[in-house]
């Protein structure tokens, strides 16, 4: 006899999978070799950035939507949820306290206005390592159910 099994947490996975290669991708690939590229300027560079980045956020809250409403059809083991909540916090961190600081020295920069560096670039990448290893744990618990 073969026993159904519910498909929830393999959706809740490959949401996972999905958004931790989409951060690993944009963060960790797209980001820093942008300014490398011949010809682009700072303001070029944040330009694309912020509209790149809009665009990631709102993708990874789609998908923390989709693990959030799959662990509420199915609740997971306790460390699969701990480590999608981590990631999720991490990602709320990020787009309501981070990218705000982040916008105002960007849009000063693309007014022509000379802004000092912003710490907040470093508090973004200190809350996207926890948040990827946060999503591999996750994915991976995910699986193993």
């Amino acid at each position: 006899m073969l026993l159904a099994v519910s498909a929830v947490p393999a959706v809740a996975a490959a949401a996972t999978f999905v958004w931790l290669g989409m951060v690993l991708a944009i963060s960790f690939i797209e980001a820093p070799l942008k300014f490398r590229a011949p010809g682009v300027t700072l303001q070029l560079g944040l330009g694309i950035g912020r509209l790149v980045f809009r665009a990631l956020n709102i993708c990874e809250l789609a998908l923390a939507t989709v693990v959030v409403a799959c662990f509420a059809v199915e609740p997971p083991a306790a460390g699969a949820g701990a480590a999608a909540g981590l990631a999720v916090v991490a990602l709320l961190a990020q787009v309501l306290i981070v990218r705000p600081r982040l916008a105002s020295r960007s849009d000063a920069v693309l007014a022509g206005q000379e802004a000092p560096r912003s710490r907040a670039h470093w508090a973004y990448i200190g809350l996207e390592i926890p948040k990827v290893i946060a999503l591999l744990i996750a994915g991976v618990l995910l699986l193993a159910t």
